[in-house]
């Protein structure tokens, strides 16, 4: 058990956890819906410090982030537990695990630092569950990596507080937040969750922090791929974060609890970066399907191709070592350097 932060007691004798929008009120022994953060002699303590359910050296593509060091290799990892209850959850063996030995491998945070340098990864990655509810370990592993020239990444749906929020992105140089859907009805209907606080997020990361931004939403039919809302989202994103964030629409499969839904169709994701575009998004890419010239990213002001991808795998790039277009020299929003990494397709499972 771990020494937690951003908790306070109340005047009836329960502990209330300062974290995210939930504010879990706690009894002794009593812990948070994300199962993780428990209240254990008077205090907060995370019960998933230092504790992993896998590790795994990945294209950084895949987070997704298409304009953090294009073709690099992350070292990515998670625990167990989550802060949302999401019923479409891709990942739910995982984040929904109620079980501690989902998280049975050990690694303290220089441990992966260190593998991260060893194995010639760019950056570590806090995912596979949402690492918010892990930010002690997440923030200290950061730290460990930052020492050794590692940078961070962050997959997250940004469901946290301002204090919180603060401490956290403060240690992370690239983030993915997955915009669930863009009205508090979905929120509150599939993810038990606000709209709004994840809203004041994006905008917090966007403008108040160092912190690279791509944002990520998952179309699913019948629940938040209704055009007009794709259209208000895209619109905030333009008028609220600017025209350069990049964002990702990924296809959904059926799984978890919500299992009567079909596939995404192309169809529905090519239409939704066409609404993007529309709205004045400069950089919209789909996931999860084999369509290219939508997970290419092309300069927004001479239209000309400037990083190429076949899957995750790098097969163009003509950006200099300051991002900026080598055909109108126009500077691309994100992290690049000369050449773009060799990482390509695969995937690699390792011990720490």
């Amino acid at each position: 058990m771990y020494p937690g932060r951003h908790y306070h007691r109340l005047q009836n004798g329960k502990i209330q956890c300062d974290l995210c929008p939930r504010e879990c009120q706690l009894q002794e022994g009593q812990a948070g819906l994300c199962f993780v953060r428990q209240r254990q002699q008077d205090q907060i303590v995370l019960n998933t410090y230092g504790r992993s359910s896998g590790f795994c050296i990945d294209p950084i593509e895949k987070k997704p982030l298409y304009h953090f060091y294009p073709g690099t290799s992350v070292l990515s990892f998670g625990t167990a537990g989550c802060n949302l209850t999401c019923s479409f959850c891709q990942n739910w063996s995982i984040s929904k695990s109620r079980q501690l030995e989902t998280a049975a491998r050990n690694a303290s945070p220089l441990a992966i630092a260190r593998a991260a340098h060893q194995n010639q990864c760019k950056s570590v990655a806090y995912t596979y569950n949402d690492p918010v509810i892990f930010l002690e370990y997440a923030v200290d592993v950061a730290q460990a990596c930052r020492e050794l020239g590692i940078k961070n990444v962050a997959v997250s749906a940004a469901y946290i507080n301002a204090g919180a929020r603060t401490e956290f992105f403060a240690w992370m140089d690239a983030a993915n937040v997955d915009l669930k859907g863009f009205s508090e009805l979905f929120y509150k209907q599939y993810c038990s969750a606000r709209l709004a606080p994840v809203l004041e997020s994006l905008q917090y990361i966007y403008h108040e922090t160092n912190c690279h931004l791509e944002i990520t939403n998952l179309v699913i039919p019948g629940a938040n791929d209704d055009p007009a809302d794709l259209e208000k989202m895209c619109q905030w994103i333009v008028n609220h974060l600017g025209a350069d964030v990049p964002l990702h629409f990924s296809a959904f499969h059926p799984d978890y609890k919500l299992r009567d839904r079909p596939r995404t169709p192309a169809r529905t994701l090519l239409r939704a970066r066409q609404i993007a575009e529309k709205c004045g998004l400069h950089y919209c890419y789909t996931g999860n399907i084999v369509a290219p010239q939508s997970q290419s990213s092309r300069c927004h002001q001479c239209g000309q191709p400037l990083v190429q991808r076949d899957g995750y795998q790098i097969i163009g790039y003509q950006l200099d070592e300051q991002g900026r277009c080598q055909h109108c020299q126009t500077s691309i929003p994100g992290r690049f350097q000369g050449q773009p990494g060799e990482w390509g397709n695969r995937r690699l499972s390792i011990q720490i």
